[in-house]
């Protein structure tokens, strides 16, 4: 399988499609001319580490790491190493930015499972956590058909007969930053991890800055509280080019009929 690699240079086309159109609305990047240097995000920024650092971004080729591991120098400095004219990093600042507590909870717990079973174990809570921060993908659902429908891979009863209702009782917000460097190229293969997490209806005539704050929060709780990434359990396989106004062609139903992308169940026999 061909190794994927981003555009090298900075194009606003790459972020054309619907999968970046919160981070349009939002921060105005298809406004952008170049890369944005690392400062750029301190007007969006008002994460707080669990050590009451404020976040902020800079060079990682001017930060000096000593022993310290990427997710010891976030937690002890409240600085995040950022490579410039970086897709990966870049759109890791966006999640910062979208989800400043969740993505303090996830730097802390990385801290204390280091501490505690050093760098060369990685426990199932660490992959999972691992696996969210680049992959995951926030399913807010206020109807519990979705979590079924999705979690038994039923894609076309989920993305082609019941597509009038996306946005309306279920509403796709991408958290994993190799999700969308990987959407600057989109490829059939493409799959994120989804985690579902149930809301009001009313959740979804908010503005979007109000949706973003709400599912922190709730990220938060799940995460801290309902222990919801202790593994990967919860995380469920989820096509990323079938999410309805994230890929132009998926617009034509016979864009689901590839088996090997929109994979039937695998069922386990006893």
């Amino acid at each position: 399988m061909k190794r994927f690699t981003p555009p090298e240079q900075w194009q606003v086309s790459s972020l054309k499609s619907g999968a970046f159109e919160h981070l349009r609305t939002l921060f105005n990047i298809d406004k952008q001319t170049d890369w944005p240097c690392p400062d750029w995000f301190a007007p969006y920024l008002k994460a707080i580490n669990a050590n009451n650092l404020p976040i902020r971004f800079e060079d990682d080729a001017t930060i000096d790491f000593g022993e310290r591991y990427y997710e010891q120098v976030i937690f002890e400095t409240g600085i995040v190493p950022t490579r410039t004219k970086n897709w990966h990093d870049l759109f890791g600042g966006f999640i910062w930015c979208l989800f400043p507590k969740t993505k303090a909870l996830i730097n802390q717990r990385h801290v204390e499972e280091i501490a505690q079973h050093g760098l060369k174990q990685r426990t199932k809570h660490r992959n999972a956590l691992t696996l969210f921060d680049e992959c995951g993908v926030v399913l807010a659902i206020s109807e519990s058909k979705w979590q079924a429908l999705l979690t038994e891979h039923q894609w076309k009863t989920a993305f082609v007969t019941h597509r009038d209702e996306w946005g309306k009782t279920i509403k796709p917000f991408m958290f994993g930053h190799a999700n969308y460097e990987m959407m600057t190229k989109p490829y059939i293969g493409l799959t994120g991890k989804a985690l579902f997490v149930c809301v009001p209806d009313e959740i979804f005539c908010k503005d979007l800055v109000t949706q973003y704050q709400y599912l922190d929060q709730l990220l938060y709780e799940k995460i801290k509280i309902e222990h919801c990434l202790a593994d990967n359990k919860q995380l469920s396989p989820l096509p990323l080019l079938g999410v309805p106004g994230w890929h132009d062609a998926n617009v034509n139903e016979s864009f689901y009929d590839n088996t090997d992308y929109f994979r039937a169940k695998r069922r386990i026999r006893k």
